[in-house]
């Protein structure tokens, strides 16, 4: 399907999205712990159950790395075409209960099947990969104006039991982006560990205190049906209060297991990933300057960008964040990750690996300036010994 539109000088631009059916995968990839499930049903082999992550941590970056990565963008003229398409929309709208349907499945496996403990875990750890792609589908509805779009996102996010995240990211993380400010943002020598140990607790603390501030002004207290943060969470623990009565106390491992590996493995991997070491300079009136597209970590490789709904051409998206996910664009020269966002998480969990692959790119990126960079305090003088290039650029 192609889109025509005027360029100024009069002349017709004609756009054909390649992608336009490989984003119906979108649909295919939450309901992989339930064809796991009945893989290691009909095979007696309880190894499938592992099946979502192997496909998740080994498969996509093979593939990323087959298929040679795509930096096409969509000329300016078709944009507002191309948002438009109601194809691209209801992708995501059918998505949301795609997710419950994977949870209230791998739940009645776990309680109704007399599972051993690595299959429970394999399980939990696969359907917390896929409500971690509900955060994911969540991040694209919530930046939207459209009402039904904004609900959507919260009841996408309750499934995982983080909803504060429609509060935190658009109000917290885009405003404070790659400084020592944001949570959310990676510092330089900061493992994922211990910034996932300030990330999510300050995510919620963030979310909390802009809420309560916003229904101030409408002279409410936090303790409303309004509070935003509130509304998914009273989805969330019905829900999984529900799932408990029905399949016993088994669903308390469970829950915890995916819940985490979604919240950690990966939301928190992606955003300490995304702004690594980035950092916005201050301005002569001690305020940041606007964040640019610098200021992100970028992918073009096609198969984890066609499961993420693009999020990986992240620099287009702190600069238009209410664009959708088909019409955002590549730019050159900017900061590019040696691999799709599955890899990098993987690489993330191995610290020395991490900064052994990343660093020296974060230090090139600022031709060797430490003060370019955002650095974490007690890293600094060991990374100035490190990279002696940077010590002397400062003197």
């Amino acid at each position: 399907m192609s889109i025509q539109a005027l360029s100024s000088d009069g002349s017709v631009v004609i756009y054909t999205d390649r992608r336009r059916w490989l984003w119906a995968l979108s649909l295919v990839w939450p309901v992989m712990p339930v064809a796991a499930c009945l893989l290691a049903s009909s095979s007696d082999n309880a190894l499938w159950y592992w099946g979502t992550l192997v496909v998740w941590y080994v498969i996509v970056p093979v593939v990323d790395h087959v298929l040679p990565p795509d930096a096409s963008n969509p000329p300016p003229e078709v944009v507002m075409q191309l948002d438009d398409d109601r194809y691209y929309r209801y992708l995501t709208f059918m998505t949301v209960p795609i997710h419950y349907f994977t949870l209230l499945f791998s739940a009645y496996v776990v309680g109704t099947q007399n599972l051993p403990w690595h299959a429970i875990v394999g399980l939990a750890l696969s359907v917390g990969v896929v409500n971690g792609l509900a955060i994911n589908t969540g991040h694209e509805l919530g930046h939207k104006k459209p009402k039904v779009e904004r609900w959507l996102a919260k009841i996408v996010l309750a499934v995982v039991g983080y909803g504060h995240f429609f509060i935190e990211h658009n109000r917290g993380h885009h405003k404070d982006v790659a400084t020592p400010e944001d949570p959310a943002s990676a510092k330089m020598g900061q493992t994922i560990y211990g910034f996932a140990r300030s990330e999510i607790p300050g995510a919620w603390r963030r979310a909390w205190a802009s809420e309560k501030t916003r229904l101030a002004r409408c002279n409410q207290g936090p303790w409303t049906l309004d509070n935003e943060i509130l509304q998914p969470l009273l989805i969330t623990v019905p829900l999984y209060v529900a799932l408990i009565a029905a399949f016993g106390w088994i669903m308390l491992p469970f829950l915890f297991l995916q819940a985490f590996w979604g919240w950690f493995g990966i939301l928190s991997s992606a955003n300490y990933i995304e702004h690594y070491g980035l950092l916005r300079q201050k301005l002569p009136s001690d305020r940041y300057e606007p964040c640019q597209p610098y200021h992100s970590w970028n992918s073009n490789h096609v198969m984890s960008n066609v499961i993420l709904f693009n999020l990986q051409r992240h620099s287009d998206h702190h600069a238009n964040p209410t664009r959708r996910y088909q019409s955002l664009r590549s730019f050159e020269k900017l900061p590019e990750l040696p691999s799709g966002y599955p890899l990098m998480f993987a690489i993330a969990l191995i610290p020395p690996l991490w900064f052994a692959v990343m660093d020296p790119k974060v230090i090139a990126w600022a031709k060797g300036d430490l003060s370019k960079l955002n650095v974490l305090p007690s890293m600094r003088e060991t990374l100035n010994q490190r990279y002696p290039q940077v010590e002397s650029n400062l003197t």
